[in-house]
């Protein structure tokens, strides 16, 4: 049995798989540990400002993780012999290097189970890792058990970021796929508005570029920030979802909420889609690993 949602149980599995398949002093922290600037456990799962330092700079207090893992958006909890799960696992960076190893932990994990259901006989859940696809691609097969060859990567690209739609301005609609945990005001909160947007997806942005990128994109942050307080909502269908998970760190569950729903702004300006789009695709605010934050834009009309 699953959790309706997936992405913490399928984040937790990746990092114990992940440190099993290529940590070489398993009984060390990752912090005392001579290998430590050379292990790909640590750059992905124990990342920190003092191992990521950009330029002598340490402007972001926590760097982002270079991945995300997307669940199937499926509530269904309970698979049966034969069906299939399918999730998405997005790499920024110089981890993309590393998807060799990501899909042998992926099917170590397989082979020993989740770890949330056990079979009457007390084995745990197990499954095949049937094959991996990139760009639509098949990269990897469980037939012949190898990396049929490197897909291309995508680049993040700053200039693709500073190209404003033309036209508008446009109303756009903003769909949340998975719950967005976004902190302002010292609080979490049902509410969006459009200023608070923008912030997020900046820092989602310049932290992404600064660290996993070619450097933080010049973009006018003090004056998008400042038209985005120009920006109504228009209609507002935001509730607060709030759902279970256990925390193996810290032993204990943990209770995880955040926005669901659909917002709609009035009079978008154009500048305003490229950092949209990009963050459909990175996803945004708090916990992204695991998933959330997955937004989906719709243009209603436009200018």
């Amino acid at each position: 049995m699953l959790p309706s949602y997936k992405g913490s149980t399928l984040r937790g599995v990746f990092g114990h798989a992940l440190k099993k398949v290529v940590c070489a002093l398993r009984n060390q922290e990752c912090a005392h540990c001579l290998l430590c600037e050379r292990c790909i456990y640590p750059t992905i799962f124990e990342i920190s400002s003092n191992n990521l330092q950009i330029d002598g700079r340490k402007r972001i207090a926590h760097p982002p993780h270079p991945y995300v893992i997307e669940p199937p958006m499926e509530t269904k909890t309970r698979y049966q012999k034969g069906d299939q799960l399918d999730f998405s696992l997005l790499l920024f960076g110089d981890a993309c290097e590393n998807l060799p190893y990501f899909i042998y932990a992926f099917e170590q994990i397989g082979s020993v189970g989740l770890g949330v259901g056990k079979h009457r006989d007390g084995r745990k859940a197990t499954f095949t890792l049937q094959k991996v696809c990139a760009n639509r691609e098949v990269i990897y097969s469980k037939s012949d058990g190898k990396i049929q060859k490197q897909t291309a990567r995508s680049e993040l690209v700053a200039q693709s970021l500073t190209e404003a739609q033309k036209g508008g301005p446009f109303d756009i609609e903003l769909e949340f796929l998975s719950p967005l945990r976004l902190k302002y005001h010292n609080g979490l909160k049902a509410e969006l508005p459009f200023e608070i947007l923008t912030r997020a997806m900046l820092r989602r942005i310049s932290s992404l570029f600064q660290y996993h990128g070619e450097g933080e994109p010049a973009l006018d942050y003090r004056g998008l920030v400042a038209r985005a307080q120009e920006i109504a909502v228009k209609e507002s269908h935001i509730g607060w979802h709030d759902w279970r998970r256990y925390s193996n760190r810290q032993e204990q569950a943990m209770m995880m909420g955040g926005m669901v729903g659909k917002i709609l702004y009035a009079d978008v300006p154009g500048e305003y889609l490229p950092l949209l789009r990009f963050c459909e695709l990175a996803h945004l605010g708090k916990q992204t690993t695991f998933g959330l934050g997955k937004i989906q834009m719709r243009m209603v009309n436009g200018g």
